[in-house]
């Protein structure tokens, strides 16, 4: 745990702007005292003449950071690609004529600075072009942080959502059937009070994890299940089988809600006479799952704008390509009569 704060801090360190340049500087700076330096060589006159070199470097460096790559790079590439080389075309040779003034007295060094100005100028336009491509790679990995914190806050953001969306109908008819059944003094009572606390207890507190072990999950849908049919007519047919071994897994919590809140608000809801039904059947197989939910649809059918399953459908693919990208299938049957989600995943 301490290490891990102590790389935490370190990585926060590097990512400093004022840091990570300075270290770029460093570096680039070594790399030319190695490639210049020979043994017998006065080491500060090699020195001294890199930190010129790097001057130079960073002022071509700077200027297309802050001027040529915000305006050109992204719009006319051609014409950046011109003022690169033509700013390392005017640059360079104002660093070759410090370094010749440097080197009087000393005409042999003087002579291979000469001989080396295509040299000296296509290094410019290295280091110059290296900035750029770095540049490139900060702003994307940069992106890619912010994208992580979006998906991160969007997922938080959803659970949110699905937390409060405990049906106030739901809520409200559970108690005034558990009010009821309290004036009946029934047996029946002290389990529903259970059983909704739990659905309470999961939602407000368990849920605050990424993940929660699947039995949770299965668990909060038979509590669920189990107040629907204390509210429905009689004759609705509510059923929920599982299949495998669910002791082991862990999934993002609440990944059901909205199919099987879908299945009730917008089908066997509006079965006034009875007979409908909603069935599920989930199934595990290691880190496979499928998760199968099917309702009745009302007969006649429901008018436009309030058909069966439309609510937040695009909120839970969304959720699903977030936390388990190319993971899972969803296949949706929209019958006459039927309404059908399939559902299957590879759990981490």
């Amino acid at each position: 745990m301490k290490a891990q704060r102590i790389l935490e801090r370190l990585y926060t360190w590097l990512t400093y702007r004022p840091v990570y340049h300075g270290l770029f500087w460093l570096a680039l700076l070594g790399l030319l005292f190695w490639t210049d330096y020979a043994p017998g060589m006065d080491w500060w006159f090699v020195l001294s003449n890199e930190l010129i070199s790097v001057v130079f470097f960073a002022v071509l460096v700077y200027f297309n950071l802050l001027y040529l790559i915000p305006r050109y790079l992204a719009q006319h590439a051609l014409l950046y690609l011109g003022l690169v080389l033509a700013a390392c075309a005017v640059v360079t040779p104002i660093r070759v004529l410090v370094l010749y003034l440097k080197f009087s007295g000393q005409p042999e060094w003087q002579q291979a600075l000469v001989d080396a100005q295509l040299n000296l100028y296509a290094g410019s336009v290295l280091v110059t072009l290296t900035s750029t491509v770095l540049r490139v790679i900060t702003d994307w990995w940069r992106y890619q942080q912010e994208k992580q914190i979006l998906q991160t806050q969007t997922i938080q953001s959803e659970l949110r959502f699905l937390k409060s969306q405990i049906n106030p109908h739901f809520l409200f008819n559970t108690l005034n059937n558990l009010y009821a059944l309290t004036l009946k003094k029934s047996d029946k009572a002290p389990e529903i009070v259970l059983k909704l606390s739990e659905i309470m207890r999961y939602m407000l507190y368990d849920c605050n994890e990424r993940q929660v072990p699947l039995e949770r999950e299965v668990q909060y849908i038979h509590n669920y299940l189990d107040l629907e049919r204390l509210r429905q007519p009689k004759g609705a047919d509510i059923q929920f089988v599982t299949e495998g071994h669910i002791s082991d897994q862990m999934i993002a919590p609440l990944i059901f809600v909205p199919f099987l809140e879908n299945s009730f608000k917008h089908g066997l809801n509006h079965h006034t006479r009875g007979g409908g039904y909603v069935r599920l059947r989930l199934k595990a197989e290691g880190k496979q799952l499928e998760f199968f939910i099917e309702n009745s649809k009302p007969q006649p059918p429901l008018p436009p704008g309030n058909t069966s399953g439309g609510i937040g459908l695009t909120n839970v693919r969304q959720r699903l390509d977030l936390l388990y990208p190319e993971k899972y299938t969803l296949d949706i049957q929209d019958d006459p009569d039927r309404y059908a989600v399939l559902l299957r995943m590879t759990l981490e």
